[in-house]
């Protein structure tokens, strides 16, 4: 079963005062969060607001769990997913794991963490442009990558997130001689948040309700999810309670031997277009547009639902409603959402 969490007994601290640029990114995004919480101060990060507030009620607003702090600062690491790169470390304890598509029809993993950072995280590895809109729902989180493309990186510095790859925070960062690079980089999330510039956004309500289950819904054991390239199975465990993953016909487990699952898999479907980047072969990366709206099936309990997405602005949250327009909740814990091809 997914390792019971316990909370944090408090927020990682922020790294002293930067240099150079990080430190003139840093005064610009303070000045700026300070005048829009002056101007709206129900929309600051970590505000919460009823049910999804995890400030207000003690309860993570991304797994609706009780944790010690509700609005610890958010991680979000990228996460390789390639055979080579399996079986990852840290993932049972992510708050969110989103699955992308990357090149040649493949996916990588973006792990959300805030109520429960594991010692290690990895293999890390490199960021895509769609990335930065997927994470400006969170406010402004810190996101630890491997790297990117070269012309990728002036927009990752010139987003609000706050960014953590290995030239930021070389200490955070480690190889291990048990793999070949490159699927062999691992992340201390402690020492990464240590490292992250100051004003890292706290947990707050990116649109996720938890309850109990709608009404409806089909009887449901197995749901598949097809990529080009990739093909993901939830398989319901009565048992555990929670929908157990399988990729490319195989039981997805983590390093220490337990098996990947989640009590709510959200398959949201999406439109995945060109962005403007390309790797190093010349493959057009795919941009996964998550503003917007669109149908999307939720998993809980042995049952599956069908569900609308909607998400105005980048800075939104999503929310996600059944046929009938009543908010779609969630079972409490993890949750995996499949940012799947429309």
């Amino acid at each position: 079963m997914r390792t019971m969490r316990t909370g944090r007994a408090g927020r990682a601290s922020g790294g002293g005062p930067g240099t150079g640029r990080r430190a003139v990114r840093a005064r610009v995004r303070a000045l700026a969060a300070a005048v829009a919480c002056a101007a709206l101060l129900t929309g600051c990060p970590g505000a919460g607001d009823g049910d999804g507030g995890g400030e207000q009620n003690g309860r993570s607003p991304f797994t609706g769990e009780s944790v010690a702090d509700a609005s610890a600062p958010v991680l979000a690491v990228k996460i390789d997913n390639v055979a080579a790169a399996r079986p990852q470390t840290g993932l049972e304890r992510a708050d969110i794991v989103y699955v992308e598509q990357v090149e040649s029809g493949l996916t990588r993993l973006l792990a959300v963490y805030s109520s429960d950072l594991p010692p290690t995280v990895g293999p890390v590895r490199s960021a895509r442009e769609s990335d930065i809109e997927l994470l400006r729902q969170f406010g402004e989180p810190a996101l630890a990558y491997s790297g990117a493309q070269s012309k990728l990186v002036p927009v990752l510095e010139a987003s609000p997130l706050h960014l953590v790859p290995p030239g930021e925070a070389p200490g955070a960062y480690s190889r291990s001689a048990e793999r070949s690079a490159p699927h062999n980089m691992y992340l201390d999330p402690r020492a990464a948040l240590r490292e992250a510039p100051d004003g890292v956004s706290g947990a707050s309500d990116i649109g996720f309700r938890f309850g109990a289950a709608p009404q409806g819904g089909r009887a449901d054991t197995e749901e598949a999810v097809r990529f080009p390239a990739v093909r993901y199975a939830f398989t319901w465990s009565a048992e555990h309670d929670r929908w157990l993953v399988s990729i490319d016909g195989r039981e997805a487990t983590t390093t220490d031997g337990g098996r990947l699952g989640a009590p709510t898999v959200v398959v949201q479907r999406v439109e995945i277009r060109d962005s403007r980047f390309s790797d190093r072969g010349g493959s057009v990366s795919p941009y996964s547009e998550t503003v917007g709206s669109g149908e999307a099936t939720v998993l809980r309990g042995g049952r599956a639902y069908e569900a609308r997405w909607s998400r105005p602005s980048a800075e939104s949250g999503t929310e996600f409603t059944t046929p009938d327009g009543d908010p779609m909740t969630f079972a409490e814990g993890q949750v995996w959402v499949v940012l799947a091809p429309r």
